[in-house]
């Protein structure tokens, strides 16, 4: 069974943290790297971080020294750390594989999970 169920979200004051969490299927976690997304209101889901298999990394910009993403292999858990919040970091914040595409619906369309939202604001 396809699953990617992320937590950690909530409000958070601008400088705060968070520590987003995603639990995913064996099936998906064990042969991918992964990826933090966040899509914005009235934006595009962008790519915010993702981590190879073997622990290679890679940050949008804006998020570089802020967000750290990690992965616990043994638990299929992938994690975004999240310091120095700013109000443009608000948005709904998914997890997937890296690069999306990779778990499709019955539809053949890209499978999302229900994502976890983050606001920042004061």
């Amino acid at each position: 069974q396809v699953q990617l169920v992320e937590s950690g979200g909530g409000l958070v004051q601008p400088g705060g943290s968070l520590r987003l969490s995603c639990a995913a299927s064996a099936t998906i976690f064990s042969i991918n790297a992964m990826g933090w997304y966040r899509q914005a209101p009235g934006k595009q889901r962008e790519l915010v971080a993702g981590i190879s298999r073997d622990g290679f990394t890679n940050y949008l910009a804006f998020v570089k020294g802020r967000f750290t993403i990690s992965r616990d292999n043994a638990k299929n858990t992938v994690y975004l750390q999240m310091n120095s919040l700013k109000p443009e970091d608000t948005a709904v914040y998914y997890c997937n594989t890296w690069p999306a595409g990779t778990v499709k619906t019955a539809a053949g369309t890209t499978f999302w999970g229900n994502g976890t939202l983050v606001t920042v604001s004061s």
